[in-house]
């Protein structure tokens, strides 16, 4: 079992999708705010208090064996150890575009294959060995939408609570193009939502706390 000397938020959000839980539930089983949680996401190198740095122990040391071999395949995976497994497999990165325009977001339909059951996302695209993850966000939002972007800013990154893939988010500003299904393989629709609906499309829980506060920043 991997023993971590000092928890920092990283680890701590590789040890939550360990054990495969939203913002809330890990923070429940913590006993502390959601907001400390989100903390941890938008900010891996802040090390948590020492109260916290012994629940953390707690929750690593009381989990079951499949938790913590995960636990293990992530922590090798982030520090750049070898991991047993297919030649040359390497752990899924993604680029994930919130392009807001006025009082809008836009929002892409997956078609219904998908057994984590997240239909309506933002413009996403895996972010190829070696690429960078800002270039990978436009040319994804272009391919999957026909709308041009650029980025504003990165907002963060985490392990995805449902489907525990590394996710980038970052803020782009529309710049022109008409909204519209340009991979139908892939997506079902394509649409602009305005921003204080996009909760009945996509569940609050799964949407990173950082997406969220820009959301709810005035425009």
């Amino acid at each position: 079992m991997d023993v971590i000397d000092v928890w920092n938020g990283r680890y701590a959000c590789l040890l939550q999708a360990s054990l495969r839980l939203t913002n809330e539930q890990f923070a429940a089983q913590l006993g502390i705010g959601v907001r400390t949680v989100a903390s941890w996401h938008s900010d891996p190198h802040v090390v948590p208090r020492r109260e916290m740095q012994q629940l953390l122990d707690t929750v690593h040391e009381k989990a079951v064996s499949t938790v913590r071999q995960r636990f293990a395949l992530l922590i090798s995976r982030e520090r750049g150890s070898h991991v047993p497994g297919p030649s040359g497999a390497q752990a899924l990165r993604v680029a994930i575009a919130v392009v807001i325009r006025d009082q809008e977001v836009l929002l892409v339909c997956r078609r219904d294959t998908d057994a984590s059951g997240i239909t309506w996302q933002f413009p996403a695209g895996v972010v190829k060995p070696g690429a960078r993850p800002e270039t990978a966000t436009v040319r994804e939002t272009l391919d999957e939408t026909g709308v041009h972007c650029a980025v504003r800013r990165r907002l963060g990154d985490r392990l995805h609570p449902v489907t525990s893939v590394l996710c980038e988010y970052f803020l782009c500003e529309y710049l022109a193009g008409e909204a519209t299904n340009s991979d139908a393989d892939e997506n079902v629709d394509v649409m602009w939502v305005p921003i204080i609906s996009v909760p009945r499309f996509i569940p609050a829980h799964t949407i990173f706390p950082p997406v969220l506060a820009v959301l709810e920043e005035p425009k």
